[in-house]
């Protein structure tokens, strides 16, 4: 009877230490470095008349794009990823088919933290639009004006990013490569996009860059996303500031019907001497979601990246 109990007291002992000791062992980090933020919109517009004395032309429009952040995060590195495209179109009775959006913005940033939320940074960027565009209303009888890659707009430099919070982003480029593209032959004059004579394809500009981004929740499934950016060319003109704002209003009615309110503002002396503006709204079908949380906000497991 004693080395019974001697032999169940050794089993208990020895069940107990391999518990404690697997209590003890260090707990996998499951946490993924990527996250992924998107939205995808589709608006429709349409508009009809029959004997209607008030006046007014039969249309029907739409206009799609998509914004996505792809970020990695992990220990002192962070890298962020942003592309957002845009395009749009309204056909009205009498006038036939007129652009109404057209956008490729297409950018990276990798950074290295040297003191908390300041990453000695890289990067570079594309804008352009996909379709030729038209001095009069997009009218392709009318002048062209601009076309795919023409203008082309890359970024490539160095400096730092700040960066607190998911809300807000600032990158200073001190050194910052700026290349204007104009690959249609029939812009490629002197003047054009800042071209220095006819038959170029391209202008080279080097100089400061900032930009920004900040994001502001206004009430319950309204945000406001603002973005703003400006460029000095040391080599010619510093004083001829490239200066460029974006605000985009989304309003989430339920999980697949949005409406969106963008608002871009731009001065470019080498595109026209005047303050450009484009405003758009629509309602219509939006889809957003948000695949994994960001390591450094300590969040949940970002499952999608197993």
């Amino acid at each position: 009877m004693k080395k019974l109990l001697l032999a169940a007291s050794f089993s208990l002992g020895v069940s107990a230490v391999a518990q404690e000791a697997k209590t003890d062992a260090p707990v996998a980090d499951t946490v993924k470095a990527w996250s992924i933020q998107g939205q995808n919109t589709l608006m429709l517009n349409q508009a009809a008349f029959s004997n209607w004395v008030g006046g007014g032309a039969n249309n029907v429009g739409w206009l799609a794009g998509v914004n996505y952040n792809m970020t990695y995060e992990k220990g002192k590195d962070l890298w962020e990823n942003i592309v957002i495209l845009g395009y749009g179109q309204n056909n009205t009775k009498g006038t036939g088919t007129r652009k109404t959006q057209d956008v490729i913005n297409l950018s990276t940033n990798y950074g290295r933290e040297f003191a908390q939320h300041w990453y000695l940074s890289g990067g570079a960027s594309l804008q352009t639009q996909f379709a030729a565009g038209y001095e009069d209303g997009n009218n392709p009888d009318a002048r062209k004006i601009s076309n795919f890659m023409a203008p082309g707009y890359v970024n490539v430099g160095v400096g730092v990013t700040y960066r607190p919070n998911d809300n807000f982003t600032m990158t200073l480029r001190p050194a910052n490569a700026r290349i204007t593209f104009v690959s249609d032959k029939d812009l490629q004059y002197a003047g054009s996009y800042g071209l220095k004579k006819d038959g170029d394809t391209s202008l080279f500009q080097f100089g400061f860059l900032g930009t920004a981004m900040y994001k502001v929740k206004l009430m319950e499934n309204i945000n406001l996303t603002n973005t703003g950016s400006v460029f000095s060319n040391y080599l010619d003109h510093p004083d001829r500031l490239v200066l460029a704002y974006g605000a985009v209003l989304n309003m989430k009615i339920n999980k697949y019907i949005s409406s969106n309110i963008t608002l871009d503002l731009m001065y470019d002396h080498n595109q026209i001497q005047k303050t450009q503006l484009k405003q758009t709204l629509g309602v219509g079908f939006g889809y957003n979601f948000d695949n994994g949380r960001k390591r450094s906000d300590k969040k949940d497991n970002q499952s999608w990246m197993k």
